[in-house]
């Protein structure tokens, strides 16, 4: 139990509480927002999940779902990440309010906002750790100054 803490374990399990969260309210919205909203939510939604794809693509074998890294990992500079240090947070962000568009939910649109407040949280807390343990990361981090979406946030 102390090495999942230590890793930012409970990160992970509220991230996917939130999901849940999200989906349940998708399985069960009402609303119709109309055509256009849909249409709207689906090209906000495929944006999201480019992002969070090509974000995944980037990170190759540096991928793990913790905020702490992982012995023999190495800072990634390509794709998204010249211009955002989370995309792929910033992804399921985008995708969540796509989806809660499309489908005409505000809860599954207020618990994306949760969910973007954590991962955003999420990303201070591996941030600390990134400095530590990668070379590179702080100049990194000044470099690039938006955190989950590029240009935006």
């Amino acid at each position: 139990m102390r090495s999942f803490t230590r890793r930012g374990g409970w990160w992970v399990v509220a991230q996917f509480v939130l999901f849940g969260v999200i989906a349940g309210a998708l399985f069960f919205a009402g609303g119709d927002w109309g055509v256009p909203a849909q249409l709207g939510g689906l090209l906000v939604g495929a944006a999201g999940a480019v992002l969070a794809g090509w974000g995944l693509l980037a990170l190759g074998e540096n991928l793990s779902p913790y905020p702490h890294p992982r012995d023999g990992v190495t800072l990634v500079e390509r794709g998204p990440y010249r211009v955002a240090r989370h995309p792929v947070y910033g992804g399921l962000v985008i995708g969540g309010i796509g989806a809660g568009i499309f489908y005409g939910s505000w809860v599954a649109l207020a618990a994306t906002g949760a969910l973007a407040a954590l991962l955003y949280g999420k990303s201070r807390f591996e941030e600390r750790r990134l400095v530590e343990h990668l070379p590179g990361y702080d100049a990194y981090r000044s470099r690039v100054r938006r955190v989950l979406i590029p240009w935006v946030v």
